[in-house]
């Protein structure tokens, strides 16, 4: 079982989070184990505070290292690795997600503020960013970690449920139908429902392909192409180029 502590300063984000869907169901399964901390609590003064002005002038707020590493310290172990949501951090992508599958135990600080102080990198593992934009604090950010890493983890979901999942396999997943058959004159491709099954995973792999092809290029750039793939590819750019 995977144990995900999560450090915020807002633990009432988590509510809904907790306790709908997918995590909801792992947690009741035991294949996850999830606490939020709220770190004001930490604080020595009467007033919880948790943030100052910075040294040498700025605008906004600067977390403080105290009450921060006072709550990590409550829930750190040997097999812990600290994860700090931050704009700085390496960008997150379901390669990593399933990376993350093989720790035992996660802890994710969220900030918030303008900032927090440089020593609390002191104590942190590595930086995740969720994309090359600034939210109000890393509570989002943190619940995307905790959710594609808990929806990968034995138990959690069937294994085929992800298997095909965009970015699984460096492609964008293939389009995807369900009844009826036929809706307002569109229908679904003959192919899914011919029952040929060999036939369907080439047509799968080909709109994957050209899904990819289409919206996300930069994901093909590097890939080693199988035969097949490199055949299909030439078909799509020349249906494309009539």
């Amino acid at each position: 079982m995977m144990k995900i502590d999560i450090l915020s300063l807002f633990p009432e984000m988590f509510e809904g989070f907790l306790h709908t869907s997918i995590i909801k169901r792992a947690i009741e399964k035991g294949v996850v184990e999830i606490h939020v901390h709220d770190f004001r609590e930490f604080a020595h003064d009467r007033h919880k505070s948790v943030d100052d002005t910075p040294y040498g002038g700025g605008q906004g707020m600067v977390l403080m290292c105290q009450p921060l590493l006072d709550c990590l310290k409550t829930v750190v172990d040997k097999d812990a690795l600290v994860i700090l949501m931050s704009p700085q951090g390496q960008t997150f992508s379901q390669k990593m997600a399933v990376d993350l599958t093989n720790e035992k135990h996660l802890i994710i600080i969220c900030g918030h503020y303008e900032g927090f102080d440089e020593r609390i990198r002191d104590y942190v593992d590595m930086e995740i960013s969720i994309g090359d934009y600034v939210l109000t604090g890393g509570e989002l950010s943190s619940m995307v970690i905790t959710d594609a890493v808990t929806r990968l983890l034995h138990g959690a979901i069937r294994e085929a449920s992800h298997e095909d999942d965009s970015f699984s396999d460096g492609l964008l997943e293939y389009p995807q139908y369900t009844k009826p058959a036929e809706y307002d004159g569109a229908k679904v491709p003959e192919v899914l429902l011919s029952g040929h099954h060999e036939n369907i995973r080439k047509w799968r792999l080909k709109q994957s392909l050209k899904r990819t092809y289409l919206r996300r290029p930069d994901l093909l750039r590097d890939r080693a192409f199988t035969k097949e793939e490199a055949k299909l590819m030439e078909e799509i750019q020349a249906e494309l180029e009539k």
